[in-house]
């Protein structure tokens, strides 16, 4: 039931079908995107990312947390979200607990755009103004990497360790952006927030491929269109990109020859589609 693709270092696994249900895994760093779908694998993931509030996308919270509770997990996981649903979010698992008899119980993060929020170790997550009709967010995984202050270059260790020892902030922080999320949105977020463009690895919705929907009737729905990423196409810098969120008017085997006829193959050559290698979507 589960598609699995590999972009460089990451997998990305999950299932996304456009205004179904979407919840992608990265196990490498130990974060769930959406939970619209609740595979019993990704119970025992502790972070879990929401663009927003659409049942397609948070429906199955209560599931995947009760999920939880048969791996053993004790520990409310830590879900982030934008900071105006955290609210309707923590009042809908209320009173989900009530039906269920057991308490689902979550570490609600409400975060705005531009918050920055540590995962683990050198791993943080900054998130980015997505426009959907409802309060929604993209996010990028940002990995910093210690290094020694340029002006320190070429002193001898003993010399390094001294400053150190005296209380002197020897090293310096790049940020590498390694994996961003972006998904039920205008293609403007592109625009407003071009380090997505510059991730590692990027996934991003692509919900409709060709004129079975026009550009027009995606715009108005603040959904993606093929048709805006190749407008874009000198634009991406990735390694990577997992096109995911595609609408089920296309059929799975039919997809990547689309993006065949119609991308420009210095981007098609980066592009991965997110699709199962059954004929139909699942469910």
């Amino acid at each position: 039931m589960l598609t699995t693709v590999t972009a460089g270092p990451y997998t990305v696994r999950g299932v996304s079908v456009g205004g179904v249900y979407t919840s992608l895994a990265v196990p490498e760093l130990g974060v769930v995107f959406d939970a619209g779908i609740a595979p019993r694998s990704f119970g025992a993931v502790d972070t879990i990312l929401l663009s927003h509030g659409h049942a397609d996308h948070v429906g199955a919270l209560p599931a995947l947390l009760g999920i939880r509770a048969l791996h053993g997990k004790t520990t409310p996981p830590r879900v982030v979200m934008p900071a105006e649903i955290v609210d309707d979010l923590s009042a809908g698992l209320a009173a989900m607990s009530k039906l269920q008899r057991f308490p689902l119980a979550i570490d609600a993060i409400g975060m705005n755009p531009g918050d920055v929020l540590d995962l683990r170790g050198d791993l943080r997550v900054r998130a980015v103004r997505t426009f959907h009709p409802v309060p929604s967010l993209a996010y990028i995984i940002v990995r910093r990497v210690a290094k020694l202050r340029a002006d320190l270059v070429g002193l001898s260790g003993p010399e390094i360790a001294a400053r150190r020892r005296a209380g002197e902030d020897v090293t310096t922080y790049d940020e590498r952006l390694e994996l961003a999320y972006a998904t039920d949105t205008l293609a403007t977020v592109l625009d407003h927030a071009p380090d997505l463009l510059k991730a590692r690895v990027l996934i991003i919705e692509s919900t409709f491929l060709d004129e079975r929907k026009t550009h027009a009737a995606a715009r108005a729905g603040c959904h993606i269109h093929l048709d805006d990423l190749v407008e874009r196409a000198e634009r991406f810098e990735n390694e990577h990109i997992v096109v995911m969120h595609l609408s089920q008017i296309y059929a799975p085997g039919e997809v990547a020859s689309l993006l065949d006829k119609r991308v420009p193959p210095a981007l098609r050559a980066r592009m991965i589609p997110f699709v199962p290698t059954t004929p139909h979507w699942p469910g």
